[in-house]
């Protein structure tokens, strides 16, 4: 029962990773009236027609419902068969954050929203899917929370601010998309040859999310380096802010290339899930030394 679970978890990760890329492509490749306002049926169909935007959407919501019923299914067993609370909390989160984004992504087809409503929609779907992670982790060696060595306070804080901090980033991204602002800055890492352009419409919005972005690599940066000095190699401490590290630099240049392909629809769709998929990863790292610092041992 133990290795069911755990391959639930895991596929419950894996199908909640799917959906916020389809979701970034949906919303790349502007499917999102793809079903007109119907909803669960599209276009009056349960199998629409052929249409390359009504595919994505309806694959999107395909996707969605059958990764639900696994969420479903490991929920029933976590709570039946899995001791640890902390299991428990995730799963339940996991569910939560899911149909949560779910309604409003029904609510998004059948009434109009505004993009700020719209970018919370990218926003739930990644905590969902950040839960889903930690549901999987707890069935690997990395699971064991516990430590036999205390954090420092200060560490704690850079952690959980920087978290916070990266989750209002993801957000500004997802309004960026929604707002179609994306062509406010040509050119990178110069917003249309200048480094600090005029502040107006399109090109405030991009340009203020570039400056979070660098202000969000220098607080993983300022994180790294701390678990370096302080924590020993084989730490998870250690271990996570690197990768958290690695993956915020693959974020800024995988910003740097969205802006390059604009050009080329095909390569801006693709490149742009890209840079979605890999800011998902770093806020689960994140996310995942959030929750070791609160099994530090006591000093």
């Amino acid at each position: 029962m133990q290795k069911l679970i755990q391959r639930l978890a895991n596929l419950s990760a894996i199908g909640m990773f799917l959906i916020l890329a389809m979701g970034a492509l949906v919303t790349k490749a502007d499917a999102g009236r793809g079903c007109g306002d119907e909803w669960p049926l599209c276009h009056g169909k349960f199998v629409p027609a052929h249409t390359i935007s009504s595919l994505i959407e309806y694959s999107h919501r395909l996707v969605v419902g059958i990764v639900t019923l696994i969420l479903v299914a490991t929920f029933i067993l976590v709570f039946r068969y899995v001791k640890r609370r902390d299991a428990k909390f995730f799963i339940s989160a996991t569910v939560l954050m899911t149909l949560i984004q779910a309604a409003m992504g029904a609510m998004a087809v059948v009434w109009p929203q505004s993009s700020l409503v719209l970018a919370l929609h990218f926003g739930l779907s990644l905590l969902a899917f950040a839960f889903s992670l930690l549901l999987a982790i707890v069935f690997t060696p990395w699971g064991q929370f516990q430590r036999d060595t205390a954090i420092r306070s200060s560490f704690k804080a850079l952690v959980w601010i920087t978290t916070i901090y990266s989750y209002v980033v993801v957000y500004l991204g997802a309004f960026v998309r929604h707002t179609v602002s994306s062509g406010g800055c040509s050119g990178w890492p110069l917003c249309n040859g200048e480094v600090v352009p005029e502040l107006s419409g399109a090109t405030g919005i991009v340009f203020t999310h570039r400056v979070a972005a660098l202000l969000l690599f220098i607080c993983i940066l300022f994180l790294y380096l701390q678990a370096k000095r302080y924590y020993h190699g084989s730490d998870k401490l250690r271990f996570g802010s690197k990768w958290a590290l690695i993956l915020v630099s693959l974020q800024v240049i995988s910003g740097a290339v969205v802006t390059w392909s604009m050009g080329n629809e095909v390569a801006y769709l693709f490149t742009g899930m890209i840079h979605a998929v890999i800011v998902s990863c770093m806020f689960g790292f994140l996310c995942y030394l959030c929750v070791l610092t609160l099994y530090d041992r006591k000093a």
